[in-house]
């Protein structure tokens, strides 16, 4: 698989694809559909420095291809994760991606510094949950917001992988903020906002009302973000991710500028969705004669 190898920063990778934080779950609950050994890195669901219980229910919602999800972030708190589920997920081999998550920047300190001296190789700070310091204004919404919340998750003393929101028309200039901030890579790009409606009951489908929208759709708004940054940061690694259906997808995702990907949604549909991503784009590789994927970093710029 040497073909599919990449290095994000710091970070080799034995394949340049991972799975997207939120759609893995936690552990290893993957690990009957596909040796996680054979991906890049296992992405974990974000953490908070406490357990959180989340949005309430329904949290899931169709739409066409589509997914809408409102979960809130829930999960079990960074300590219970290091001792209940970091450790299938190193009985399996797998090369994990830590990923945080908080309401202010101090939550966000208080997180990374519980990951301190996990068996990581990267922590994925999410910017893209509400800033309850602002009225609930997105991190990733604000140069400085994101900025913050980045310098105090260097804590870690891990490489900073900084997931962004694309629902900003001022993406290149917070990512910027990003990587004067410390930030190692960047993840482009999180869910779109949006609605679904019930119209049998009359009400939104999702028991918080909006949601964020995963799926096919959402490829080009990640392309497009992947490909303004790159084009504004050549030097700063990318990971890219939305709407990966397929290995082609995958490849795209690299020719705009991405250095590695994350397969999401399309776990839902079908959990091997990862291994047949990166076999997709094996076989792509060998037809088109390219040696390694590294090759196709950003080709698309010309």
């Amino acid at each position: 698989m040497s073909a599919l190898s990449t290095r994000v920063g710091d970070v080799a990778l034995r394949s340049f694809v991972l799975t997207a934080s939120g759609t893995a779950g936690h552990g290893d609950e993957l690990s009957g559909y596909g040796d996680l050994a054979a991906l890049g890195a296992v992405v974990t669901k974000s953490l908070a420095a406490f357990q959180w219980d989340g949005n309430p229910p329904p949290r899931l919602a169709a739409s066409g291809r589509h997914m809408l999800n409102a979960v809130g972030l829930a999960g079990p708190g960074v300590e219970h994760w290091r001792r209940e589920d970091l450790p299938a997920l190193e009985r399996r081999g797998a090369t994990v991606v830590g990923s945080i998550w908080g309401r202010n920047v101090d939550e966000f300190a208080e997180a990374a510094a519980l990951m301190r001296g996990a068996n990581i190789v990267a922590l994925e700070v999410n910017a893209s949950c509400p800033n309850l310091e602002s009225r609930s204004q997105i991190f990733a919404h604000s140069a400085e917001a994101t900025r913050s919340i980045v310098d105090a998750s260097r804590v870690a003393n891990v490489p900073l992988w900084v997931k962004l929101s694309p629902n900003t028309p001022d993406i290149v200039s917070i990512a910027g903020a990003a990587i004067e901030a410390g930030a190692s890579a960047l993840v482009l790009v999180n869910t779109v906002l949006g609605l679904a409606i019930d119209i049998e009951n009359r009400r939104a489908s999702l028991g918080n009302g909006g949601g964020g929208v995963s799926g096919p759709g959402i490829l080009p708004v990640a392309l497009r973000a992947v490909f303004e940054c790159r084009e504004a940061f050549r030097d700063i690694p990318i990971v890219g991710v939305g709407g990966i259906s397929d290995g082609e997808d995958a490849i795209a995702m690299v020719m705009a500028g991405a250095n590695a990907v994350e397969v999401g949604t399309a776990t839902f549909a079908n959990p091997r969705a990862p291994w047949l991503v990166q076999r997709g784009a094996q076989k792509w590789l060998e037809k088109h004669h390219v040696a390694s994927i590294e090759e196709l970093v950003g080709v698309a710029h010309g």
